[in-house]
């Protein structure tokens, strides 16, 4: 099981944060988490259940970890083993997620797919995202797969769908002419393009584009 104590600065103080697998106990507060981040008029169903986090500690507790400061969670981030074959990247969240309940996690996949990550609206100013990030890329060496992947959101792009394709609007966040509160996060956290999926998920402000990002097993070159 995974366990990481370290101290992570905000506004130049350190702040002892832990993380961690995520159990039973801590359901209460993963879908609290969700009802913070994801208001009404959001749909309440869909937020995570507690079928979707038993799944996710039963199937893979590996891959289910959250992030807790002083006793209260702060964060969490979900994950399967996938087969992913790069030359046939299209797919959807729903698909490769089964939509969150993960049943088709595969034991032997070679491909770490995140799922979901989440972090409380009172800590998103401590830049905690990436501390989960980096977790989730041990996972990666731990058990020696090829990459980390998963689909991000491009919440910007509605604003500039006129003007610009989802290829030269990704172009212009990896050469730093604009800026995307997922994609550039993605991009600090040592993520890298590999293809935009049309109809990844129902997202208005993507206009329903995904961009698949991955994070190679430095260890595991193929």
């Amino acid at each position: 099981m995974y366990r990481k104590e370290i101290y992570h600065f905000h506004e130049g103080k350190p702040l002892k944060v832990v993380v961690r697998n995520y159990q039973k106990a801590d359901f209460n507060q993963l879908i609290e988490i969700q009802q913070e981040s994801f208001p009404p008029p959001f749909p309440s169903e869909l937020w995570w259940n507690e079928e979707q986090l038993t799944n996710h500690v039963s199937l893979f507790p590996e891959g289910a970890l959250c992030l807790e400061i002083e006793g209260e969670l702060a964060g969490s981030m979900t994950s399967l083993l996938v087969s992913f074959d790069t030359a046939n990247p299209n797919h959807t969240w729903e698909e490769i997620t089964d939509n969150g309940y993960i049943r088709n996690h595969q034991r032997d996949g070679n491909t770490l797919y995140v799922v979901d990550l989440c972090i409380r609206p009172s800590f998103r100013k401590h830049k905690l995202g990436k501390v989960l990030m980096d977790s989730m890329y041990d996972v990666v060496v731990y058990h020696k797969l090829e990459r980390l992947l998963g689909g991000g959101r491009m919440p910007g792009y509605k604003k500039l769908a006129q003007d610009l394709t989802p290829e030269q609007y990704l172009e212009k966040l990896v050469q730093g002419e604009l800026r995307d509160p997922v994609i550039s996060f993605l991009l600090q956290c040592g993520r890298m393009p590999v293809a935009i999926v049309r109809n990844y998920l129902e997202d208005e402000d993507s206009c329903n584009y995904g961009v698949l990002m991955e994070w190679k097993n430095p260890f595991n070159q193929r």
